[in-house]
C-alpha cells in the first residue's frame, strides 16, 4: 500500500475550533476530553505522553469538543465527559471515572487487569493450579484454535512444563505480559536458558504478573484488525505492521497501513481479500466474542488484534491471534484519519490510512500529512509521527 498524501478533511457539519468550545459545552450535549494516563506505558519517556495529547485534541476535534487536559483527581468535572486513556481501564477504574459504555472512551474496560495483557491469548499448562483470581479456563479452552501453540503460566514449574512441550515444535518465545512492540521477550531454546530469563524476572513478579511462553515463528506476518466505535461513526479495518530501525540500531515498530470501511466486522469481510488476511480477520472476530462471553463486564470502543501467519522451526505453519490492544495504540492515527474522512464524506464506504513513526534527522513529511508528534524523547531519540490518507483509493457507495 502505497504512502500518499492525505486531503484535509473538513471536520463536518456541527464541529467547531476546539478552541471555541465554550466551559458550557457538556451543558450543551457536548462531553469534555480528559486524557488519563495510568503512567505504565506513557511514564517511559516523552514522546509517548505528547502522542497521547495530540491524539487526544484530534478526536476531540472530530467530536466538535475540546480537551480539558490530564485527569486530576483534585479537580472537578462535569458529568458529560469522554475519556481517552493511555492503557485499559479496569471495572472499578471505569466506574469511578464515570465510564460506563463505549461512548465513555476511546479504548476499553475489563474485569481484571490481566484480561488486558497478552497472558489470556493463552491457556494454563495441563495440571497448573496457579492462576490470578478470576482467571478463566474456559476462556483459554474456546480460542485455542484462534491463537498460536502456548502457555500463559504464574509459576516457575509450570513455565518449565510449558516450555518442555512447546520444545517439541522448536525455540518458544517467553514474553512479559505488558510488553510493546517486541519488548520484554526472548527467544530460548533449553532449559538452561528458560531459567536466565526467570530468575531476572523474579518468583515474586511470574506469581503476580506471570508470562507466557509461545511457539516462535519464522518468516512471520504480522497482521492488524480492529474496530473502533465513536459516537455515530463504527469502521473496521485490517492492515499490515511495518519494522524500522531505531536510534539505538535496534528494529522496533515503524508504522501501519490499514485498509478501513464503514460499518463491523460484516462490513470488513465483504470485502476481495487474500487467504490470510481472511482467516486473520476471522480468527481475531472470533477471540473478540469469545472475551465477551468469558469475561463479563468488557467492553471497548477501540479493538485492535495482532494476529501472526508463519512457520514454526519444524515446517509446521501457524496463523493465530498474538495479543489485543483495547487502548490507544500504533495504529490510532490512521484510525483517526479515516473517521475523519467518513464523517467529510457520507458516500466513502472504504479508505486507505497509514502511519509511520521514523527515527532520526531530517524527516521529511509527505504533502498532507498529519504531524503527531516530532521530538527528542530523552530515551528514544529524534522520531517523527505521522498518519496519511490514500484519496486516490477511497472508494464511494454506488447506491442513492
Amino acid at each position: 500500500m502505497p504512502l500518499t498524501a492525505a486531503r484535509d478533511f473538513p471536520l463536518g457539519e456541527g464541529s467547531m475550533d476546539p478552541s471555541a468550545v465554550s466551559d458550557e459545552s457538556a451543558v450543551q450535549g457536548l462531553p469534555v476530553v480528559i486524557v488519563h494516563r495510568q503512567m505504565r506505558k506513557t511514564s517511559r519517556g516523552g514522546h509517548e505522553a505528547d502522542t497521547l495529547r495530540e491524539l487526544a485534541r484530534q478526536i476531540a476535534e472530530l467530536k466538535g469538543t475540546r480537551v480539558a487536559g490530564e485527569f486530576d483527581d483534585s479537580q472537578a468535572y462535569p458529568a458529560h465527559r469522554y475519556l481517552i486513556p493511555d492503557d485499559t481501564l479496569t471495572l472499578a477504574q471505569a466506574r469511578k471515572l464515570g465510564v460506563r459504555s463505549v461512548r465513555d472512551l476511546y479504548g476499553g474496560v475489563v474485569p481484571f487487569p490481566f484480561v488486558a495483557t497478552k497472558l489470556i491469548a493463552h491457556s494454563l499448562p495441563d495440571g497448573a493450579n496457579v492462576a490470578p483470581p478470576g482467571w478463566s479456563r474456559a476462556f483459554g479452552a474456546r480460542v485455542a484454535s484462534l491463537v498460536l501453540p502456548g502457555y500463559a503460566t504464574f509459576s516457575r514449574d509450570d513455565a518449565h512444563s510449558a516450555a518442555r512441550a512447546l520444545w517439541q515444535g522448536g525455540r518458544v518465545r517467553v514474553k512479559r505480559p505488558y510488553g510493546i512492540g517486541g519488548a520484554g521477550q526472548a527467544l530460548i531454546a533449553n532449559e538452561d536458558e528458560l531459567e536466565v530469563q526467570l530468575d531476572t524476572l523474579g518468583d515474586d513478579a511470574l506469581r503476580t504478573e506471570g508470562i507466557a511462553i509461545e511457539r516462535h515463528l519464522e518468516v512471520i506476518d504480522t497482521f492488524s484488525v480492529g474496530q473502533i466505535v465513536l459516537d455515530d461513526l463504527c469502521a473496521s479495518y485490517y492492515g499490515v505492521q511495518h519494522l524500522t530501525q531505531n536510534n539505538h540500531g535496534h528494529y522496533v515498530y515503524g508504522g501501519s497501513d490499514l485498509v478501513v470501511v464503514r460499518g463491523g466486522f460484516d462490513a470488513l469481510e465483504r470485502l476481495d481479500l487474500t487467504p490470510d488476511i481472511r482467516e486473520s480477520i476471522a480468527k481475531a472476530r472470533a477471540f473478540d466474542a469469545a472475551v465477551q462471553i468469558d469475561y463479563a463486564g468488557f467492553f471497548a470502543s477501540r479493538r485492535n488484534y495482532d494476529v501472526a501467519c508463519g512457520f514454526d522451526d519444524a515446517g509446521a505453519r501457524h496463523c493465530g491471534v498474538l495479543e489485543q490492544s483495547w487502548r490507544v495504540g500504533g495504529a490510532t492515527g490512521a484510525e483517526i484519519g479515516a473517521l475523519r474522512a467518513f464523517r467529510a464524506e457520507p458516500d466513502a464506504y472504504l479508505v486507505r490510512a497509514s502511519t509511520r513513526e521514523v527515527y532520526g534527522e531530517d524527516v521529511p513529511l509527505p504533502a498532507g500529512a498529519c504531524l503527531v508528534y516530532r521530538g527528542v524523547d530523552v530515551q528514544a531519540g529524534l522520531i517523527t509521527k505521522f498518519y496519511t490518507l490514500d484519496c486516490n483509493a477511497m472508494q464511494r457507495s454506488s447506491g442513492p
